[in-house]
């Protein structure tokens, strides 16, 4: 099995890699032009807006399986504690060669799973109670494959920086009209560079998440769909990973609205939508394809396998 983590038996995806670099691009000039805004506007207060950015950056790269994991309520699970689903992980890496993420389990009704973690090397999967309790090992193990592709493609990491941009410019413009307005010079000054930062960088930092925000849903619809693909490939039973997707799905549905609007904050890291069918009909704001799109992929794919 290989250590690093960088060539796995996992399809290379050629769309999914250049849009992931066209998106990292573009959010990388946002915010080398928001800082830079922001240092410009508020020069007394410099040394702070480059301080909170980049530790918050870090803390947002560093330990963002630590962070999901926690607000998820997940938990590290052993072999011993859940033999089939380590099984089955094992087989998966095993297939693809690629090192073997951490596996932890949600204890949440909601049928569903997730993948996170910088690197492949700095992973976690974990599954919901509610998708174990539903699914058949088949069907398991396509939404486990699904989950092994985000790590193995490192998409999680570009999803983690991508959504980092919206969370940096909320927390700026607070920093901003709480207390930054300390620009150099006289009194005078001072006040016509905090009017100024009070009307520019609350419509600038809008415009840089409504940016961001539309660019990392687009993202993750492709990136969705790219792992469908990669798992289908590599189990080689597209028709098991739709089954998983039909029945999760329609699962959700019957979730209490109370346990769905609790998990979409973090609807990008998960195998389905935690959104009613009425919350989903916007494409343009969602995080995943639609149902029908996905399965209609899958269907090409199985007549592709001649299965």
């Amino acid at each position: 099995m290989t250590s690093s983590g960088q060539h796995t038996r996992f399809a290379p995806d050629r769309g999914l890699t250049s849009r992931m670099v066209a998106t990292m691009f573009v959010i990388g000039l946002l915010y080398v032009g928001f800082t830079g805004l922001l240092i410009a506007l508020l020069r007394g207060a410099w040394p702070l807006i480059v301080l909170i950015s980049g530790g918050l950056f870090v803390a947002q790269f560093w330990f963002s399986d630590k962070i999901t994991e926690r607000a998820m309520g997940a938990r590290p699970v052993s072999p011993e504690q859940y033999p089939q689903l380590h099984g089955t992980v094992d087989r998966l890496c095993a297939l693809a060669d690629m090192p073997k993420p951490r596996v932890a389990v949600a204890d949440n009704d909601m049928p569903n799973a997730f993948a996170t973690g910088r690197n492949p090397q700095n992973a976690v999967v974990c599954v919901t109670t509610g998708l174990l309790r539903r699914l058949e090992p088949e069907e398991l193990e396509g939404v486990l494959a699904h989950e092994l592709s985000h790590v193995a493609h490192r998409d999680v990491a570009v999803m983690t920086i991508a959504g980092f941009l919206g969370v940096l410019a909320g927390a700026m413009t607070r920093i901003a009209l709480y207390g930054g307005f300390m620009g150099g010079g006289g009194r005078n000054n001072n006040d016509q560079n905090a009017a100024i930062a009070a009307l520019v960088i609350p419509l600038v930092s809008m415009v840089v998440y409504a940016i961001s925000f539309l660019l990392t849903r687009l993202l993750s619809r492709y990136r969705e769909l790219a792992a469908d693909r990669a798992a289908a490939q590599l189990t080689g039973r597209p028709s098991a990973l739709a089954s998983a997707l039909t029945k999760v799905t329609g699962q959700i549905a019957a979730i209490p609205t109370e346990d769905l609007r609790k998990s979409q904050p973090y609807n990008a890291f998960y195998f389905a939508p935690a959104l009613s069918a009425r919350e989903t009909a916007s494409q343009l704001f969602s995080t995943h394809p639609t149902l029908e799109k996905r399965l209609a992929q899958l269907a090409r794919i199985s007549e592709q396998l001649g299965r």
